[in-house]
């Protein structure tokens, strides 16, 4: 059943079916925050496996776009604002030396919701084909 969720390699990955029912393999690019081609990773997350290789959760993968997009893009604009939010808390809960509370928590994940929504319908308006602003609202 799809759309799947992977991390590989501590990248996120998804599977999603194509118009024509077959199955299309994105992987996030860390220099643009979109989507590369991944359809050589297919069999790869699907059938072999590996250490290196994690199914996730809908939500973990949303989580972890949008901590990767955090960390590695830089620019203006809402989606950076809230990047920017979310680095702040962490860098205090560094500091203080102390796990999130289930309040911060609830924020942060909150907050990477809104910004996957967010930077994804800006790629769809760019015409990235991978990108998906649903997956981070669809209950599956």
């Amino acid at each position: 059943m799809l759309p799947r969720f992977f991390s590989y390699f501590e990248s996120p990955v998804k599977l999603v079916e194509t118009p024509d029912g077959g199955v299309a393999g994105w992987r996030l690019s860390w220099k643009s925050g979109g989507w590369q081609p991944a359809n050589d990773l297919i069999d790869k997350v699907l059938f072999v496996g590996g250490d290196e290789i994690e199914e996730i959760t809908r939500d973990q993968f949303v989580q972890r776009t949008e901590h990767d997009r955090g960390r590695y893009l830089r620019g203006d604009g809402p989606v950076f604002a809230l990047y920017e939010t979310v680095s702040a808390i962490e860098e205090t809960l560094g500091r203080e030396r102390r796990y999130p509370t289930p309040r911060e928590q609830a924020l942060i994940s909150g907050i990477r919701r809104r910004t996957f929504v967010m930077f994804e319908e800006e790629l769809q308006r760019a015409g990235d084909p991978g990108a998906d602003p649903s997956i981070a609202t669809s209950q599956a």
